[in-house]
């Protein structure tokens, strides 16, 4: 019984950091300037704009909508997430777009894979992908970006594309490091972000193979 209910109790912490995950951002975008929305963002191909769309858009479409529009882009996750984050941004206004993230704070979806955690690494990835973007200096509070951090793993990894190999990455801010080889330092909710595949803006990581992961002059 004890293990049920930490299990419980657990779960509904998770819950609670994704709902704070949807709410935060939400509340941030209301206060986004227009060539704000129109930057690019961390997730490749896209502004701002289609971030925004990404991270409601388990709560817009309908599995069988999903599965239709993932035929769509033949079998491909990447292709098709893009394709409809495109369509769905030109469609919806920006306010929509925030109230879509607030109004399903307590949505239960979770991705196919990964459950509650990887749902809570889906919103501190991508809300990341606009802060740091843009760079607004929102900090995601150290327990739950430890949730995604501890759960990095070499499928993950493989699913983004992310390349870790021969490094170390080792935050600056709290105590976590992940993986073996030349140290790259910097606080950890930037160093989830490489693990994800992103790259990030000049100046965010440091060590020797820091540039593998940093954008070049042309990608911002």
């Amino acid at each position: 019984m004890e293990n049920v209910t930490a299990r419980k109790g657990k779960s509904a912490d998770v819950r609670a950091a994704i709902a704070a995950e949807r709410t935060e951002p939400a509340d941030l975008f209301d206060t986004l300037r227009t060539d704000q929305w129109n930057e690019r963002s961390l997730c490749a191909g896209g502004r701002v704009r289609e971030a925004a769309a990404h991270m409601s858009m388990g709560f817009r479409l309908s599995l069988p909508t999903m599965l239709g529009e993932l035929v769509k882009a033949r079998g491909n996750m990447h292709r098709m997430t893009d394709r409809v984050a495109h369509r769905d941004s030109a469609a919806h206004s920006t306010t929509a777009l925030a109230a879509f993230l607030r109004d399903n704070a307590h949505h239960p979806r979770t991705p196919p894979v990964g459950g509650l955690t990887a749902a809570l690494g889906h919103d501190v990835v991508h809300g990341l992908d606009i802060t740091v973007a843009l760079g607004l200096e929102r900090r995601v509070p150290e327990d739950r970006l430890r949730i995604p951090l501890a759960d990095i793993r070499p499928s993950g990894l493989k699913f983004f594309g992310a390349d870790l190999d021969g490094v170390r990455l080792r935050a600056e801010d709290i105590d976590w490091s992940y993986g073996s080889g030349s140290p790259v330092c910097g606080v950890a909710q930037d160093l989830l972000l490489p693990a994800c595949g992103r790259r990030l803006p000049a100046g965010r990581l440091r060590g020797e193979p820091g540039h593998r992961f940093t954008r070049s002059a042309g990608e911002s």
